[in-house]
């Protein structure tokens, strides 16, 4: 892998709820990837011991694994907003998005922080190029994806394909530039946000493909609450861009 821009180090920001069996095996293939990546975890008090699990991992990789821990479930947006926030306090050139459940690839993690050189936002797509990259999927739940996606940009005008992704690579001058104070989505609809905010401000998006796996271990957090929460804030989201409200 190439150096982040400027050279400096990489934060990969990975939300925790229950993912103590999973979090493990993931930790160590993300730092093998280069010397430069360090991992933050924001664990949401984890009924399972995940945040216990998360101290283990800290103590055996020093200086490379943080770990912020939050007074229970607060969601998914706001878990990256708190680990965002911990990365710009600090050094760190580019900050990424990661899973805790191995549906994103560590392998995947390299190239687009390595796109980072070029491009300041770097969204892992798996519906880039006219292909579909999900293993193990039922279709009901690739159909809604597939949807969800078309649905969100086609009313956002967002310029690529998979608005709804949650692997997603950003330099910093990009989170700095994005009010974090100002973003209401908190579940999937976060993902789409963000993005929007950071077009908006005048900065490209790129897609790197990727392929998703879906978990083995664990349990989804996606939920039907989530899903509502995208469908009705996406227009929230593209009234506010056209009254410049974002």
């Amino acid at each position: 892998m190439s150096e982040a821009p400027g050279g400096g180090p990489v934060l990969v920001v990975i939300p925790t709820y229950d993912e103590r069996r999973n979090l493990p095996r993931l930790v160590p293939d993300v730092l093998d990837l280069d010397p430069r990546i360090e991992i933050l975890v924001v664990d949401d008090n984890s009924p399972d011991g995940t945040g216990e699990v998360a101290e283990c991992l800290a103590r055996e990789h020093p200086g490379r694994v943080h770990v912020l821990h939050r007074e229970g479930k607060q969601g998914l947006g706001r878990a990256y907003v708190a680990g965002f926030r911990w990365g710009l306090e600090r050094r760190y050139e580019v900050l990424c998005e990661m899973d805790a459940d191995l549906s994103h690839r560590p392998e995947d993690l390299a190239r687009m922080v390595e796109a980072t050189d070029e491009h300041p936002v770097v969204v892992g797509s798996r519906y880039v190029d006219g292909r579909v990259n999900v293993v193990n999927w039922p279709m009901s739940r690739l159909f809604i994806s597939i949807f969800g996606s078309w649905y969100a940009r086609t009313i956002t005008r967002l310029p690529i394909r998979d608005a709804t992704g949650g692997f997603n690579a950003f330099r910093r001058e990009v989170l700095e530039a994005v009010d974090l104070d100002r973003i209401e989505s908190n579940g999937y609809a976060f993902q789409i946000e963000l993005k929007l905010r950071a077009w908006r401000s005048g900065f490209t998006l790129h897609e790197v493909p990727i392929v998703f796996i879906e978990r083995s271990e664990g349990d989804s957090k996606m939920s039907k609450r989530i899903v509502r929460e995208a469908v009705w804030r996406v227009w929230r989201l593209r009234l506010m861009d056209l009254f410049r409200k974002l």
